[in-house]
């Protein structure tokens, strides 16, 4: 028997994405305020990272097509690629960063300047149009469930290295 699903639907999903990212990004300012060490600080990030990858690619693959086909906003829908760009981006500096680096606190927090800008249009334009288009945002929940599952398993795998 199937789990039942959590969510209403796939903005519902999306955004419960968007305040768990939010609740790390508050976790990691205050561990740069309390003067926290940089290995603690770096976990945070990292699990940052991995959390706006698997959104941001579960957002590419399933929701973001089928928005643009039903609201036809080409314009607005390449904007937020974009911005996933400059987030992948930053997200690949973290990454490949010494978190004893001076500028890796910076850098973390641009990307959460990035990611609250973000959110704020998805939530404001992007959501807005795809509630008030003619589309199964209920749904899209299971195949987005999964999708997400499947790449969280992939995320969290260790990375094979070449001999």
């Amino acid at each position: 028997m199937s789990q039942p699903i959590a969510y209403e639907d796939a903005i519902d999903l999306l955004d419960a994405d968007h305040k768990a990212v939010k609740q790390l990004f508050i976790d990691f300012n205050g561990l740069c305020e309390d003067g926290a060490p940089a290995a603690d600080k770096q976990a945070v990030a990292l699990k940052i990272c991995q959390a706006l990858a698997v959104h941001a690619q579960l957002e590419e693959e399933i929701f973001y097509p089928a928005v643009r086909q039903a609201i036809g906003d080409d314009a607005l829908m390449d904007e937020a690629m974009l911005e996933h760009a400059q987030a992948k981006d930053l997200i690949a500096q973290i990454q490949e960063m010494d978190p004893q680096d001076e500028t890796f606190d910076g850098t973390v927090q641009e990307l959460g300047k990035d990611i609250d800008h973000h959110v704020l249009e998805e939530r404001e334009q992007i959501f807005l149009k795809a509630r008030l288009a003619r589309l199964d945002l209920r749904g899209m929940v299971p195949a987005m469930v999964k999708r997400k599952e499947q790449l969280k398993k992939k995320a969290a795998a260790p990375a094979k290295v070449a001999a």
